[in-house]
């Protein structure tokens, strides 16, 4: 007898990823699927056709969604496989969907230490698990224990930290098998002081980042010994616009969307400022922001 695997998630069909995008640009994506839990989720993709792509979405920053949009289904997983929790071992499980700040702030009352600068990462676990992330000197992956990763035919496989390659804003993965969950690994420490911790690491953030605008975060990685926002600062560029795409005065590794920008707005600015600054300092930025979809 066949198996009939059912969905209770939406489906959504035409959706404008400018609605989803921190940066508010982007086209629009052929489908979009919002899973009510991580069930839910291995159901959709088990019923999904194996060559229909699938890109997965959490809080839509570090993303630059092109104006022609994306092809095939974009998984949602905003407010959505959002279970957290301590376990019995004493590590932190936590799902893709759950915002970093979050995850920061959970640890803190569990009288945890570790994981205080996830506060200051705009995105969610899933993402921060898929690139590395980091802020005021803490990196994802130095917490991490263990990963659950689904496929594209719905089989979940536990892994090991150790079992992937990672680097400074980078992590190889097998092709087409996503971050699913995660459990991190963090010390005994105190509740009080981790709140502490977290309100400065905020405040710190809110006085030196356009955190009012629209933004993905920092556009570019910092080269080796230096920083990408002083280098484009040197470079005279902040204030630098293009169409409604504006280097932001306060921050230069961030690009603000000042009201009517497009993805090419953005994409022609970043290309700007990587020649400015290989012309004039002679080092190549790299981006940090993921760029995918399509050109009109």
């Amino acid at each position: 007898m066949t198996q009939v695997l059912t969905t209770t998630g939406k489906l959504l069909l035409n959706e404008k990823m400018s609605k989803y995008t921190s940066w508010r640009v982007g086209g629009i994506a052929d489908a979009m699927y919002l899973p009510t839990d991580k069930q839910d989720l291995i159901n959709f993709i088990k019923n999904n056709p194996a060559d229909t792509p699938l890109f997965w979405l959490g809080l839509g920053s570090n993303l630059l969604v092109l104006d022609g949009g994306i092809r095939g289904v974009v998984i949602n997983t905003r407010g959505r496989l959002k279970e957290m929790f301590l376990t019995e071992s004493g590590t932190v499980y936590v799902e893709a969907g759950v915002p970093c700040a979050h995850v920061a702030r959970f640890s803190a009352e569990q009288g945890l230490t570790g994981a205080e600068f996830l506060a200051g990462i705009p995105g969610t676990m899933g993402g921060a698990l898929k690139m590395n992330a980091g802020a005021f000197g803490g990196e994802t992956w130095t917490i991490v224990k263990t990963v659950e990763m689904i496929d594209s035919t719905g089989l979940l496989t536990q892994r090991q930290a150790n079992e992937f390659e990672v680097s400074y804003r980078s992590v190889k993965q097998q092709h087409c098998e996503w971050f699913l969950a995660t459990e991190l690994q963090l010390n005994a420490g105190d509740t009080k002081q981790g709140q502490e911790k977290i309100k400065a690491l905020l405040e710190r953030r809110n006085l030196t980042q356009p955190t009012n605008q629209p933004t993905c975060g920092s556009v570019f990685k910092n080269p080796a010994g230096d920083y990408a926002a002083r280098l484009i600062e040197l470079s005279g560029l902040k204030g630098y616009t293009i169409g409604g795409a504006c280097v932001s005065e306060k921050h230069a590794n961030f690009i603000v969307n000042t009201g009517q920008a497009t993805a090419a707005d953005i994409e022609a600015l970043i290309e700007h400022i990587q020649t400015q600054v290989q012309l004039q300092h002679g080092v190549c930025l790299q981006t940090e922001v993921c760029k995918v979809g399509v050109e009109l």
